[in-house]
């Protein structure tokens, strides 16, 4: 057996080595092999503009795969939500284990929850599909911009600089910090980003002995459900750039077990939404995913970006 430690690249934040470490203890523990974390910086983590300036989630992500391809590293880890969805030449989405709570949550000062802040409480968050949700609910709250890591976000709240911040709750679970946590949104209210609550293990293509390794660290409920969000995702790009959410459950249906997806494609200003479902075969993820994106454009979605609440669209909601 390889005696070598596997050299596992991370981003340096928090939250990014104690995912890493997470996925470190499950090789210990399922291959048994000894792991070292090699820390990578990535420009998401040095350049403080807004992710849309920087060309979205993929700046997380280049730097990692750099490493591995330049053989700096022999896997990666990334929150899932963070991977473009178009592959990478060379790379190999190895293992995604099992999800965390998907969920989205609310930090507020004094406990409260959303709708508990007064009117014009400064509510803090870096995500358009955030603002978008919580601009569609209507509750008159002033949505600030804001990025940086778990605590400086939640030290915003502390502070007094915002009133509160939204987070996912997958991030302070695996913080231990869910203590801080005033509300946790109800999908109804707040559909998460595709993957979100996911982990990516990633490396060389070419590796194939670690490939077949790493499958052994992969859930098929998780990968099931984060490719059918994927793929809303993937097909809606191509098409439509406004503010997404997706989510996916394993359920019970008549004839044993299906996938549930729900979607959601906004305006920025939240006034226009066209929101689907969807349900198929577990093992038809990625097509129902696609299939159900392909309904939301037919619908609209691809208008939602150029609309304005005088000449568009009323809101879709529709069973696909």
């Amino acid at each position: 057996m390889n005696s070598r430690p596997i050299r596992l690249g991370t981003r340096a934040s928090a939250l990014a080595t104690t995912q890493s470490g997470h996925v470190a203890d499950l090789v210990r523990e399922r291959l048994g092999r000894e792991v070292e974390l090699v820390e990578v910086s990535t420009e998401g983590d040095v350049n403080r503009a807004p992710l849309a300036q920087m060309g979205g989630t993929g700046v997380f992500v280049s730097a990692l795969r750099d490493a591995l391809i330049d053989g700096r590293v022999d896997m990666a880890v990334h929150s899932l939500k963070d991977l473009p969805t178009t592959p990478a030449e060379g790379i190999a989405l190895a293992a995604i284990p099992l999800r965390e709570d998907p969920r989205d949550v609310v930090v507020a000062r004094d406990g409260l929850t959303l709708g508990e802040l007064p009117v014009g409480s400064r509510l803090g968050t870096g995500s358009p599909r955030r603002v978008s949700q919580l601009a569609a609910l209507g509750l008159g709250l002033d949505l600030q911009g804001i990025r940086g890591n778990v605590d400086t976000r939640i030290r915003k709240v502390r502070d007094g600089e915002v009133d509160a911040v939204v987070l996912a709750r997958a991030g302070l679970a695996r913080l231990g910090r869910l203590d801080e946590v005033t509300e946790v949104l109800d999908p109804l209210q707040m559909l998460p980003a595709p993957g979100q609550g996911a982990l990516a293990v990633e490396c060389r293509s070419a590796d194939t002995d670690l490939v077949a390794a790493l499958a052994a660290l992969d859930d098929p409920a998780t990968r099931a459900a984060v490719t059918a969000e994927r793929a809303v995702l993937s097909t809606l790009e191509a098409g439509c750039s406004a503010p997404l959410g997706a989510l996916a459950d394993v359920v019970e249906g008549e004839d044993g077990e299906e996938l549930w997806l729900r979607a959601v494609a906004l305006s920025e200003d939240g006034g226009l939404t066209v929101r689907m479902s969807a349900t198929g075969p577990v093992a038809e993820a990625a097509e129902l995913g696609t299939r159900l994106a392909s309904e939301m454009l037919a619908e609209g979605a691809a208008d939602l970006m150029t609309a304005t609440l005088s000449q568009g669209p009323p809101v879709r909601n529709k069973h696909a």
